[in-house]
């Protein structure tokens, strides 16, 4: 197990009177490091401390969320994940503004040299398209390991504890066994995705509704054709194509079938196709299922859960990353505050715009409804535009509504 030296500074320990000798022994300081490989090439093996003041349980970016905004509050953070950095997971690529934004306020500051910068969204479907401008700034492309590298590099300069390749078997009480060993945690935070055993041991794994998609992603070695992200839309899958580099783009495949694949399903998208002829692959083809899933409670006890494991949109509406920056933000002021009923209302609130969207964007599957509000967006583009705006979160819940009081309209008259 690799273990990553916590942060030096002062440490909070009103809720526990007494340390044993073990306890009591100091990771020695972080030696200071500009290298941003750091993190991945010099880990230091140290004995595990048995204390901690919150203990977040995965290490993807829903739990580094978490450990960074748990660090602004002043905690002493510890993370553990059964992987190693850089850790991959399928998804579409794509950062909306308003995740850049979520991201800085952890003081994460991501740029366009880690990644391609897009302006806007494009929806394609049967020879019509529609694309909008985002209102709110502009998106960045960027490798979900490329992520990861960059959000645990903040997470150790903050002084964030990890322990990488650690296995977590259980939870006892405010004790987290990892390794065979018993770690005392004021807070625990499950990060462990949308199979999350820690939801499962809290007694949380309550579904008050779930449905599932089927996600395949790879890159490809070409220069991206368009400034936008374009979602592509077939009969019986969609297809994100997102700019990740000036000469890579990273092509997202979902549909509810768990056999199709990404060659399979570029016949039904020749445009695409004919841009992907003669592209290398930068990567293997890999797989994911995209869950929507509504929890009865994130938070037992001194237990709460974050991004996937706490619930989750479908993968269609690309704000899962960013609802997990919003969910880690609010999470650390509850525990600040000592108040996870707080965390359990205003994470339901958090959820229903995201989720919102994402049912209206699903009922898209259905083609005829689908070419009717297609001929629409074509038609009337500031439709698009402002459905984009309230997409992420640029707009009023009232902006939102006279928007689809105005396509329903369109619908009716066109």
């Amino acid at each position: 197990m690799l273990i990553l030296p916590p942060h030096s500074g002062p440490r909070r320990w009103d809720w526990l009177e007494e340390r044993s000798e073990f306890s009591k022994r100091r990771a020695p300081k972080r030696p200071q490091k500009e290298d941003a490989a750091w993190f991945c090439s010099e880990l230091v093996a140290l004995e595990l401390s048995n204390q901690t003041e919150v203990f977040v349980i995965g290490g993807g970016p829903a739990g580094l969320a978490a450990a960074l905004a748990a660090r602004q509050r002043g905690f002493e953070v510890t993370v553990a994940d059964s992987l190693a950095p850089p850790i991959d997971k399928p998804c579409g690529e794509g950062l909306m503004p308003d995740g850049i934004a979520a991201l800085q306020r952890l003081g994460v500051n991501i740029s366009a040299r880690h990644g391609q910068r897009f302006r806007g969204i494009r929806f394609v479907n049967s020879g019509l398209s529609a694309e909008a401008v985002f209102p709110n700034g502009t998106a960045l492309g960027v490798r979900r390991t490329d992520l990861h590298r960059i959000m645990v590099e903040h997470a150790a300069t903050a002084g964030v504890c990890f322990l990488w390749g650690a296995v977590v078997t259980g939870l006892d009480g405010d004790r987290v066994l990892v390794n065979n060993e018993a770690v005392r945690a004021r807070w625990i935070i499950g990060a462990d995705g949308g199979s999350s055993r820690v939801r499962r041991w809290a007694g949380l794994d309550i579904h008050r509704r779930k449905e599932q998609r089927y996600a395949f992603r790879r890159h490809y070695q070409v220069a991206p054709w368009a400034d936008f992200m374009e979602l592509h839309w077939g009969p019986n899958c969609q297809l994100y194509v997102t700019p990740v580099g000036p000469a890579e783009v990273c092509v997202a495949l979902i549909s509810r079938d768990p056999a199709l694949r990404l060659e399979q399903a570029l016949a039904a998208f020749p445009y695409v196709a004919s841009q992907l002829a003669s592209a290398k692959h930068r990567s293997v083809e890999r797989g994911a299922i995209s869950v929507t899933r509504k929890l009865a409670r994130v938070c037992a006890g001194n237990i709460a859960l974050v991004g996937d494991a706490s619930g989750g949109v479908d993968a269609i509406t690309g704000e899962g990353l960013c609802l997990a920056f919003h969910q880690a933000d609010l999470l650390a002021d509850c525990l600040i505050r000592r108040d996870l009923a707080r965390y359990q209302r205003e994470h339901r609130a958090l959820a229903r715009r995201p989720a919102l969207m994402a049912s209206l964007m699903l009922l898209l599957e259905h083609r005829r409804l689908r070419d009717r509000v297609m001929r629409s967006f074509a038609t009337k583009p500031q439709l698009f535009a402002h459905m984009l705006a309230t997409h992420v979160g640029a707009a009023s819940p009232l902006q939102g509504a006279a928007t689809g009081l105005a396509l329903g309209w369109s619908l009716l008259t066109t």
